[in-house]
């Protein structure tokens, strides 16, 4: 059986969701555990129910709608992603992975159908890292790779804990945040890249993901007058940093399939005429191979030390969070393209250059992942977008995918 899902009600929800939290320039800006967070989780819940799902809130703030299948003792299929976005984030981004899912369940409620397993939509908590690092948090803690005691303690920069917030809004449950049957995992999510819509291809079949490297790079220096000091007599961490920054690109660029991207940058003291005595800097390095970027990042502590030592400079170099490359569930690849086929819709295999809920899941249940074009490949801004024909495809594989994997359709 090949099913349809309702793309003109999925797309409708996508945007009542980015009414809540609304960026300045047609986005979203929804931070992880701020009020804007917890009302667009709010209204996610008020539709879940109104399509006879229950809930579970874990220990991690992770929510779980289910819908229940004929055996609701059997593993469930689950699909999700995350509500929160970045500050200037866009209107899908992990949204659509949740309302995607949400349209699954309404879908199999339009068509009557009882699935043999349970279905549960999964809404993880601080995927973007945005507030708290690191990101992938709540799915992170789920399988195993985050400690939750640790993770509590994280605090954002006003100095708030993870903690704190999860109980000021009341998204601490009472269920344990661990692992528990999962028959397949499946995520829905825009590419967040231009491949597919420069190919002019409707989904991609996520074979895998990359790896990553987050670095915290901190120089030390002299601050000092910026009229009084000659050039040849400054200890200046910014020179420093330029150095830094652009022989990071150099080093990325020998490596094909690399990209290296340097995210913040704060100078204190931060004035006009004054030279800083301290910058902070972030370097986010990704690869499909683990080895090359190991030695990526091996290659960027020597050129930080060799900088730092011809300006007279001190570092503190902390790589703050790994992702290992990953392939996602041979099984779940194959029902993702096999729906794809079934439809008639154009596809490839891809390998995410992001880190996703699912990336985390792996670790510990069957997982696959659907791709959508964006516009000009743009996300984590609020020029992200994508059209509500695309938007209809990817939850017509979702909904055959998951429906091949959970059963009792004939």
């Amino acid at each position: 059986m090949i099913l349809k899902a309702n793309g003109e009600r999925l797309w409708n929800t996508l945007m009542e969701m980015a009414k809540i939290g609304p960026g300045e320039r047609g986005g979203s800006r929804r931070l992880a555990l701020t009020d804007e967070d917890i009302a667009g989780r709010n209204l996610f819940r008020e539709w879940a129910a109104d399509a006879g799902c229950t809930f579970r809130l874990d220990t991690m703030g992770n929510l779980f709608a289910r819908r229940e299948g004929k055996n609701s003792d059997a593993p469930a299929v689950v699909s999700g992603s995350h509500l929160d976005t970045q500050p200037s984030g866009g209107r899908f981004d992990g949204i659509l992975g949740v309302l995607g899912a949400l349209e699954v369940v309404r879908s199999l409620n339009d068509h009557d159908v009882e699935t043999d397993s349970p279905i549960e939509i999964a809404v993880w908590t601080n995927e973007e890292g945005a507030r708290f690092h690191p990101a992938m948090m709540g799915s992170g803690v789920f399988a195993g790779i985050f400690e939750q005691a640790d993770i509590y303690t994280h605090q954002d920069p006003e100095g708030i804990t993870v903690e704190d917030e999860l109980r000021r809004t009341k998204q601490l449950g009472e269920s344990p945040c661990e692992i528990f049957p999962i028959r397949a995992y499946y995520e829905l999510h825009i590419e967040q890249g231009p491949v597919l819509e420069a190919e002019n291809t409707s989904i991609g079949v996520v074979t895998g993901g990359q790896g990553a490297y987050w670095t915290h790079i901190t120089l030390q220096g002299q601050g000092s007058h910026a009229g009084t000091t000659p050039m040849n007599y400054r200890r200046d961490p910014i020179m420093g940093a330029a150095r830094i920054i652009s022989g990071m690109r150099d080093i990325v660029l020998t490596h094909s399939g690399a990209v290296g991207t340097v995210g913040r940058l704060e100078t204190t003291p931060a004035s006009i005429n004054s030279i800083p005595g301290k910058v902070f800097f972030t370097v986010d390095n990704r690869h499909p191979d683990e080895e090359v970027l190991a030695n990526i990042n091996l290659d960027l502590i020597k050129l930080v030390n060799s900088v730092c030592g011809e300006e007279g400079l001190e570092n503190e170099f902390t790589n703050i969070w790994k992702a290992p490359t990953l392939n996602f569930h041979e099984e779940c690849i194959s029902k993702v393209r096999n729906a794809a086929e079934s439809l008639g819709y154009s596809h490839r295999d891809i390998v995410s250059g992001a880190g996703h809920d699912a990336c985390q899941v792996n670790r510990v249940a069957p997982t696959g992942m659907i791709f959508i074009p964006c516009e000009n490949g743009l996300s984590h801004d609020e020029a992200e977008n994508t059209t509500p024909e695309q938007v209809a495809a990817g939850a017509d594989v979702l909904l055959n995918a998951i429906l091949a994997s959970a059963g009792g359709a004939s």
